[in-house]
């Protein structure tokens, strides 16, 4: 990343602690000669509109609010900062109250690029039709509202895996091995990793509770009975009806997104430690 010219902000709008951040943020940028804009964080259209010429943008919210913004970037390579006004913040790694010092460290270049994988989803009809979701934490195929378990069948670049009785069964980055993955008993992955981590929720006498995939691979998800009210999940923010004809096939994403990492940022393995406590377990 060259001269800083233009920021964009993505945030909650609804969310007071996020407007008085953007505030702030925006009277840095304008004492900076920097020139800024903000969208709200579900508003995709908007913020894929944006990104060109933007040499970065700054997330201010918790995870949740990341995931949005990230799904919105796309195949985009504009780094992201995320600010932190949530709770774990695994994604959202920078405290507000640090927010002008960090973009005053970017200015001199004192930072990093980490790239994180991103996975698609594709959802094959019975009718041929299919529709891809990009990923950045999980696709997760699960049984609903319904009090009953579903039966998935997973394929690992065609072969056999499993038939996984279960709540549901988790595919998960890297980036996603802290949340919904490991609250199903999944490991957490390093987050610089290029693999998937397949994990049954709630799985019945499963003899393969979690499994590791390389990023070469295409993992397929089909129901082998009929469940109404079974869903795909994406991310945890898109959720879509799944039916016994259909499958889900996960592959990788060859655009990563791009995490601008301050210098003197917390080391994974350390916030890992201390915020092991807020983890969905």
């Amino acid at each position: 990343m060259g001269a800083l010219r233009r920021i964009g902000f993505s945030l909650n709008p609804d969310n007071g602690a996020a407007r008085e951040t953007l505030k702030r943020a925006e009277g840095w940028c304008s004492a900076q000669g920097v020139e800024a804009w903000s969208s709200p964080a579900d508003d995709a259209d908007a913020i894929r509109a944006s990104c060109p010429g933007t040499d970065l943008i700054c997330i201010l919210g918790g995870d949740g609010t990341f995931l949005r913004t990230a799904r919105a970037i796309g195949d985009s390579e504009v780094p992201a900062l995320g600010v932190n006004l949530g709770r774990v913040g695994f994604l959202a790694k920078v405290e507000t109250a640090d927010l002008e010092r960090t973009l005053d460290q970017v200015v001199v270049g004192q930072y990093t690029i980490e790239e994180r994988f991103r996975i698609s989803a594709s959802i094959v009809r019975a009718d041929g039709s299919t529709e891809t979701h990009a990923c950045l934490n999980e696709v997760v195929v699960a049984r609903g509202s319904r009090v009953r378990m579903i039966q998935v069948e997973v394929e690992v670049s065609g072969s056999h895996l499993a038939t996984y009785v279960a709540d549901g069964v988790v595919v998960a980055t890297p980036t996603g091995s802290t949340a919904y993955s490991f609250s199903a008993g999944g490991a957490i992955l390093d987050p610089r990793l290029r693999n998937v981590i397949i994990t049954p929720v709630a799985g019945y006498l499963s003899p393969l509770h979690s499994v590791v995939a390389g990023e070469r691979h295409v993992v397929r998800l089909m129901l082998r009975e009929s469940h109404e009210g079974a869903l795909i999940s994406i991310d945890g923010q898109t959720d879509l009806h799944m039916n016994p004809e259909d499958r889900v096939e996960v592959r990788a994403l060859p655009i990563p997104l791009r995490l601008l990492e301050p210098e003197g940022s917390t080391p994974f393995y350390e916030l890992l430690r201390t915020k092991a406590s807020l983890l969905p377990y």
